[in-house]
């Protein structure tokens, strides 16, 4: 394609372009207009007052994610519930293969406080890259290699916090750490 020849179609793909833009700007301002049953005058931003109070109620509504360690009380129950629910119900029958001396499992898993807080990660990120919605069809295959692989490997490999426990027992002991030397501490505190 000759250089003029490029040069024009670079041309219509931006007018198009703009007219796209002003058909979005028209739509947007037709909604404005008539679907939010004007509260009050537009502010600077072209936002009626009910729609500024509709959004200040909403961010004050909003929490940070839900991350079981943050979580107290009745809600943390509730998270471990449902997480438990996710873990028994999806992970283990679907995803996880049999345990071995190379891949342990433990069945008491929610007594592995460390697997516990990397289950919930994991889980928390499902949600979203199991919804079409938020991540497209794409984020089953993104899960899988960006959380899934990954943590599955430190779960149940030999360092991980079930490389104590074997089929026929349960240690969550083994990955306690010892005491931590510290400033604060001195040899006399351990008598």
């Amino acid at each position: 394609m000759a250089d003029g020849a490029a040069d024009q179609v670079l041309v219509e793909d931006v007018e198009d372009l703009k007219a796209m833009l002003r058909a979005v700007q028209a739509e947007l301002r037709d909604l404005r207009e008539s679907g939010s049953g004007r509260n009050g005058a537009a502010d600077e931003r072209g936002e009626t007052a009910g729609e500024v109070e509709a959004e200040q109620e909403e961010s004050a509504d909003w929490q940070y994610p839900p991350f079981l360690f943050l979580l107290e009380g009745d809600q943390r129950d509730a998270e471990l519930r449902l997480l438990a629910e996710w873990v028994e119900g999806v992970l283990v029958p679907g995803c996880l293969g049999e345990a071995s001396a190379d891949a342990r499992w433990c069945h008491r898993w929610i007594e592995h406080w460390d697997a516990v807080g990397v289950l919930h990660a994991m889980w928390l990120a499902w949600q979203e890259l199991t919804d079409p919605a938020t991540c497209g069809y794409t984020g089953p295959s993104i899960w899988y290699r960006d959380h899934y692989r990954p943590h599955i490997a430190d779960l149940r490999g030999p360092g991980g916090p079930f490389a104590g426990c074997t089929k026929g027992e349960h240690r969550t002991g083994h990955r306690l750490p010892g005491r931590v030397p510290s400033a604060w501490c001195t040899p006399e505190d351990d008598i």
